[in-house]
């Protein structure tokens, strides 16, 4: 089945999402949060990709307010429209937003297990949003900033972890410059201290990936660095 668009209604603005079910998998559903870049093609293939295996999955755009329709490629110019619309944008609006989505989702599938699986700042906000009951589990892949920011301002991100009731998987590669060595192991530490036996959030770092490893159409794809983590993420997805 194709992945198509979908308006998800709520109070403060509606949410146009990119939503894939193949009416097959039913344990499990999947809620994707984007880079900066929009629900562009790339962030749409892997909701498509996720169906492709019967796993129900669901863009959420982050920037609803500001840019509901953006969808950008990822040269320097595009970096900066996206990063301009991450400066508009609250922890507050990512908890709202990603609970509309969420409530969606569970009237969709009500028994199903929901995992969170964000890239960039979708990353940092998949962090914000495993702090949600519904989420299940969480994938955050390279999220700069948790270490050192919030969106829209307050204490680092990292500082939610005691919120968080569910799974936590924190992925770093250590060529990424967005995430130097000292916050990447301040985020170490943090889910350490959280949970010392790293059962429930624990962190992977990536010998030799860059910023955006998962993509392949950024010039730091890491074809080996993505295999790993789509073994983790379908081996989570199937159990």
């Amino acid at each position: 089945m194709e992945g198509h668009w979908v308006l998800i209604e709520q109070d403060q603005v509606p949410l146009r999402c990119w939503w894939n079910d193949p009416k097959k998998g039913r344990k499990h559903v999947v809620l994707v949060l984007p880079e900066v870049f929009g629900i562009n093609s790339w962030v749409r293939s892997i909701v498509d990709r996720f169906a492709e295996k019967d796993i129900p999955a669901l863009a959420m755009p982050l920037f609803a307010r500001t840019a509901p329709y953006l969808n950008l490629g990822y040269n320097e110019d595009d970096l900066l429209e996206g990063r301009r619309h991450k400066d508009q944008t609250t922890t507050q609006q990512i908890l709202d937003d990603a609970s509309s989505c969420l409530h969606w989702l569970k009237q969709q599938y009500s028994q199903s297990t929901i995992t969170v699986v964000g890239f960039c700042f979708g990353g940092h906000a998949a962090l914000i949003t495993s702090t949600l009951p519904e989420v299940d589990v969480t994938f955050d892949f390279y999220g700069a900033g948790v270490a050192t920011t919030r969106p829209g301002g307050g204490s680092p991100s990292l500082e939610l972890l005691s919120n968080i009731s569910g799974k936590l998987i924190c992925i770093c590669g250590n060529a990424d410059l967005l995430i130097p060595l000292v916050d990447r192991t301040a985020i170490k530490n943090a889910l350490i201290k959280e949970d010392p036996s790293q059962n429930r959030l624990s962190y992977l770092e990536i010998d030799d990936a860059d910023h955006g490893f998962m993509c392949e159409q950024r010039a730091s794809f890491s074809l080996n660095a993505s295999n790993v983590c789509w073994q983790l993420l379908m081996k989570e997805l199937s159990s």
